[in-house]
């Protein structure tokens, strides 16, 4: 459903998304991982012609397709769901980029799953993202991904394969010339948003819906990232905050996807940090498990606020990669409950040891969930001074047009 031309302009986007990640450049020989369902192997094709034309290492590693992680999840015991693959620990500690192209064949074929097996197995392999973390702390390794097409998508989105098509081409701009020049564009105005709230000393943020009253602390040593490479699209803007004074009702009205089941109108109450279900429309009983992974399940990793001046993105998509930076009539906010990105922290990198991230509250665990808001939102800032600021409203950051200079 993407032409050849549109298939080359994503592969130099996602190159671009990389590299932009990544920010210190590559060397020539440094190994780049090409993660593809079979559905992306056209695009896995130019991806792999522009790694090797940039002197660099592809290895390419394609997802299982549904029946194959189907029959792998109904069969397996617990030792082989925790199995360790030799030679994944010494790839990883070498990986300068990895870019994952997504076009699954299925989003529902694991609803039947024990949660607690998937559990298990997304807990055998955190030390994979945790070295991944490490390195790219240092800046030795950057990672992007996409999403491309499939009849299965577009129908648990409820809309046509052309439609969906096109929602990707038009977030990703592949119908403009030089995508490229244009996520550049988009990329300097968010450092301008960034800049901007990352100015103020902030107490903590105050997010008030017809459905969500939550206070969100963003503790110290933080920053807001976004809009960075990482994930194309991408038009939110988040941080990692304090999860130990989270506080408050949050309500995701869009409904979400995760290891095939459908879960819909899901209310959390965060007390203490540490988050239950309230209520949920669909699903109520798979969120619990999620919640139940392990300590950090519970707890808040990302606090997250889309514009929708930012994002073209105005339908439902199925898929967490668009729908947590859906744009519409009203933006998003969305919260992730699970892992925290270390790379919201401010200082220098390299001090945030594990005993670091402890110290300042940021959330560790196997899990990260993204949950999405759409209604109609006002965002208060409470300042450290004792004032307040709306930062966030009718779906759009406030930043006055002085400060855009």
């Amino acid at each position: 459903m993407l032409t050849d031309i549109q298939l080359e302009k994503y592969a130099k986007v996602l190159f671009w998304g990389m590299q932009k990640a990544r920010v210190t450049p590559f060397a020539p020989g440094d190994i780049v991982l090409v993660r593809t369902d079979l559905a992306a192997l056209p695009l896995a094709e130019k991806m792999q012609s522009l790694i090797l034309a940039q002197g660099l290492n592809p290895v390419l590693r394609i997802n299982p397709p549904s029946p194959l992680e189907k029959g792998y999840f109904s069969l397996a015991g617990q030792e082989q769901l925790s199995f360790v693959i030799p030679g994944d620990r010494e790839l990883y500690e070498r990986l300068a980029g990895l870019i994952s192209l997504l076009a699954p064949d299925s989003i529902t074929h694991l609803k039947d799953i024990p949660p607690t097996k998937i559990a298990t197995f997304s807990l055998a392999r955190k030390y994979l993202r945790d070295i991944l973390d490490k390195r790219e702390a240092t800046r030795q390794f950057g990672w992007t991904l996409c999403l491309m097409p499939t009849p299965a998508l577009a129908e648990n989105a409820g809309l046509t394969p052309e439609d969906y098509a096109a929602q990707i081409i038009r977030a990703s701009y592949l119908d403009e010339a030089d995508p490229v020049a244009t996520w550049e564009e988009i990329f300097r105005e968010a450092h301008g948003v960034k800049e901007w709230l990352n100015g103020m000393d902030v107490a903590y943020y105050h997010v008030q819906s017809a459905s969500t009253d939550l206070k969100v602390h963003p503790g110290q040593s933080r920053c807001w990232i976004g809009i960075s490479g990482h994930n194309i699209p991408s038009f939110e803007l988040f941080i990692s905050p304090d999860y130990r004074l989270t506080e408050g009702t949050y309500h995701a009205d869009q409904p979400s996807y995760r290891s095939g089941n459908l879960v819909s109108g899901v209310t959390l109450e965060f007390s203490a940090g540490q988050a239950r279900v309230i209520k949920a429309d669909q699903g109520a009983e798979f969120v619990r498990s999620q919640l139940e992974m392990d300590p950090g399940a519970c707890r808040l990793g990302e606090f997250s606020l889309t514009d929708k001046r930012f994002s073209p993105i105005n339908a439902f998509m199925a898929h967490t990669l668009f729908d947590e930076n859906f744009g519409g009539k009203h933006g998003n906010c969305h919260v992730a409950v699970g892992a925290s990105y270390a790379d919201t922290y401010a200082g220098d990198p390299a001090e945030l040891t594990d005993e670091r991230k402890k110290e300042l509250g940021f959330n560790d665990s196997a899990l990260h969930w993204d949950l999405v808001n759409t209604e109609p939102k006002k965002v208060t800032a409470f300042l450290q001074d004792g004032t307040k600021t709306v930062i966030y409203e009718d779906g759009m950051f406030t930043m006055p047009d002085e400060a855009r200079l």
